[in-house]
């Protein structure tokens, strides 16, 4: 193996979808939803909190840390494929970018992006189609989540969607997103070909063609671990949608997404 990717992606933002078209390229092992991050981060606990480490030179430790974190995340793709590239796909690598670069340095992370208002709206045809199963997210205290709005209002409190817009403001406000290559899931859909030429070029690999109408899934993952909102299953063929969120969530919910990620739309430059 020669070097790791990183896409650490909005929720319900096509990341599943990118990791299995990447997946095409015999070069790339994809990962489905990775615990890379929580292996490094339970490590990280001991190496802080052991009296052993403690006792002794700490710039020398803080550098054996930080070669430690390296040689693990290769030596466990070594040990899983032969193929000279890795994207793992974990969330949380973008919010935590610092403690990646301190010994993956200059790490290369894909960000996918989606409209705010089609990422709520997700969640919600998901919760319609899934209503013989409990949903703990809108359904932890009495009456709550009994309407979209109050539904909308727990999504965004919390996991997976309010942590994920939080990190990924903080993020911009750091300036790491100056590092990171955005893709827009409307525009990986309009103009799938001229978007995997930028990945390439982002990411200093030989281009691949790619086939979009016949898109195999090579990750897989329990999806009942995750809920009813973990749907990992994608489409064959990769195509644009309308957007379903006034049909959906209604034309007042969709305005105050709108209004409240101002922010988010500017940044990436979409429109009401």
């Amino acid at each position: 193996m020669e070097k790791i990717f990183f896409n650490s992606s909005m929720p319900r933002s096509g990341s599943t979808v990118l990791q299995n078209i990447l997946g095409q390229n015999p070069d790339f092992h994809v990962t489905p939803t990775s615990g890379i991050l929580e292996l490094l981060y339970a490590a990280r606990v001991n190496y802080t909190e052991s009296p052993e480490f403690q006792a002794q030179d700490a710039e020398l430790m803080k550098q054996g840390w930080k070669g430690f974190c390296k040689s693990a995340m290769e030596g466990f793709f070594n040990n899983i494929t032969d193929k000279k590239y890795v994207v793992d796909k974990s969330r949380g690598w973008g919010a935590h970018y610092n403690f990646l670069d301190s010994f993956y340095t200059e790490p290369k992370i894909i960000c996918m992006v989606r409209d705010a208002r089609d990422i709520i709206c997700s969640m919600e045809k998901n919760f319609r189609k899934n209503q013989d199963k409990h949903d703990s997210i809108v359904d932890h205290a009495q009456m709550t989540g009994t309407t979209t709005p109050k539904r909308v209002d727990e999504w965004l409190a919390g996991q997976p969607i309010g942590m994920a817009f939080e990190r990924l403001n903080e993020i911009i406000r750091q300036g790491i997103d100056e590092k990171i290559h955005f893709v827009k899931y409307e525009d990986l859909c309009l103009y799938p070909d001229e978007e995997l030429r930028k990945i390439y070029e982002y990411l200093g690999v030989e281009p691949f063609k790619h086939d979009f109408d016949n898109i195999e899934q090579i990750t897989h993952e329990d999806d009942s671990v995750y809920g009813i909102y973990g749907d990992h299953v994608i489409k064959n063929k990769l195509e644009p949608q309308a957007s379903q969120a006034k049909a959906v969530l209604g034309k007042d919910v969709t305005n105050w997404i709108w209004d409240n990620f101002q922010w988010y739309n500017e940044r990436f430059r979409y429109r009401k």
